[in-house]
C-alpha cells in the first residue's frame, strides 16, 4: 500500500505555474507525490519541503534540488531565512491527513481501525487526544467540540465523557466510541464521529493556529507574481484560506485606502474552489472533501 495518494495532483501543479529555475515550497511533503511532480518541472530550480511527521522522512526523494525539513510549516519564514532560500516563487500545502497516518492503527487517526487516542501529527509532542479527553476541564472540552467539530450537542457530549472518565480512563478509540455513540444522531453516527475526531485532531496539533501563522508568512516570503496553492478538507480551514486570499486577514474584511482602493497583497486566481473530478474520487475516495484555492502575490 502506498504511503499516500496525492490529491488534485495535476490541478495543484498547474496552479503553481512552475518556472524551471524557480524556488518552490511543499509544506506537506507526506509521501512526496506533489514534490515529485514539482521536481519534474524544475531544471535548475530548488524545492524546500516541510513535514512534521518523522514517518514521512524515509520517503525522501534522492535529488540534490530537494531540501526536506522535519518541522511544522508554521516555521516557514524562519527556515527559509536560515537556509538562505528567500524569496520563493510558489508555495503548496495539502492540509489533509495522509493515508499512512489513517491506515496506521497506533496513530489513532481512524475511527474504524485505530487503537489508541493519539492523533499527533508529530509523535515527539506530548499532547495527545487521550490527554485532551481525560484531563481537559469540561468547559474547554465542550468549546473544542463546538468550535472545531461544529458539534451541536457539545455540552451533552462532554457530559457523557466526563461521567465516564471519572470512573475510569478513556484510553482506546473503541472505548471512546462506546462512550460517545449515544450522543450521535440516528443514521448519522459516522459523520458525527468524524466531526468529534476532527475537533480532537485540530486541538492536539493546533492546526488552525499553525495554518494562520503559515498563511500570514506567505506574503513575506513570496516573490511578486509568486503563487500559493492550498488544498483543504473542511469548512474551518477553507474559510480561513478563502478570507486570507481575498482580504489578507482571517475575517475577510477588505481594507481600503483613502481613495477607496482595496489594500490587498494577493490576487485570487480561483474564484471558486477547485474540487476533484468524479474519476479521482472513484480512484481515491479520501479526496472527496478536498477544496483547492489559488492566489498570486501582487
Amino acid at each position: 500500500m502506498s504511503y499516500h495518494t496525492p490529491v488534485l495532483l495535476k490541478e495543484s501543479i498547474d496552479g503553481l505555474s512552475i518556472k524551471p529555475d524557480g524556488r518552490y515550497v511543499d509544506l506537506t511533503y507526506g509521501g512526496g507525490g506533489h514534490s515529485r511532480e514539482i521536481l519534474n518541472k524544475l531544471k535548475n530550480g530548488k524545492l524546500i519541503a516541510f513535514d512534521q511527521d518523522q514517518d514521512a522522512l524515509p520517503n525522501r526523494i534522492e535529488d540534490n534540488r530537494l531540501l526536506l525539513l522535519n518541522h511544522n510549516f508554521r516555521y516557514l519564514k524562519n527556515f527559509l531565512s536560515y537556509y538562505g532560500e528567500l524569496p520563493v516563487d510558489g508555495i503548496l500545502a495539502d492540509l489533509g491527513v495522509s493515508s499512512h497516518q489513517i491506515d496506521c492503527p497506533e496513530r489513532g487517526f481512524s475511527t474504524r481501525n485505530g487503537k489508541y487516542l493519539d492523533l499527533r501529527m508529530n509523535k515527539e509532542k506530548e499532547l495527545t487526544a487521550q490527554v485532551v479527553v481525560n484531563q481537559y476541564p469540561a468547559d474547554k472540552l465542550s468549546r473544542i467540540f463546538s468550535t472545531y467539530g461544529e458539534i451541536k450537542n457539545a455540552k451533552a457530549l462532554t457530559g457523557v465523557i466526563v461521567k465516564e472518565r471519572n470512573s475510569r480512563l478513556i484510553e482506546t478509540i473503541n472505548h471512546f466510541k462506546e462512550v460517545i455513540i449515544k450522543c450521535a444522531p440516528k443514521e448519522k453516527e459516522n459523520k458525527y464521529l468524524a466531526r468529534v475526531f476532527q475537533a480532537l485532531r485540530i486541538e492536539v496539533n493546533q492546526e488552525l493556529a499553525s495554518l494562520k501563522e503559515m498563511l500570514s508568512q506567505t506574503i513575506q516570503v513570496l516573490k511578486p507574481g509568486g503563487r500559493i496553492v492550498i488544498i483543504s478538507y473542511h469548512s474551518l480551514e477553507d474559510r480561513l484560506v478563502k478570507n486570507f486570499f481575498r482580504s489578507g486577514n482571517f475575517e475577510g474584511v477588505i481594507e481600503k485606502d483613502f481613495f477607496g482602493k482595496a489594500m490587498v497583497d494577493l490576487r485570487v486566481i480561483s474564484k471558486k474552489p477547485i474540487i476533484p473530478s468524479k474519476n479521482e474520487i472513484i480512484d481515491n475516495p479520501r479526496a472527496r472533501s478536498a477544496k483547492m484555492r489559488i492566489a498570486e502575490k501582487i
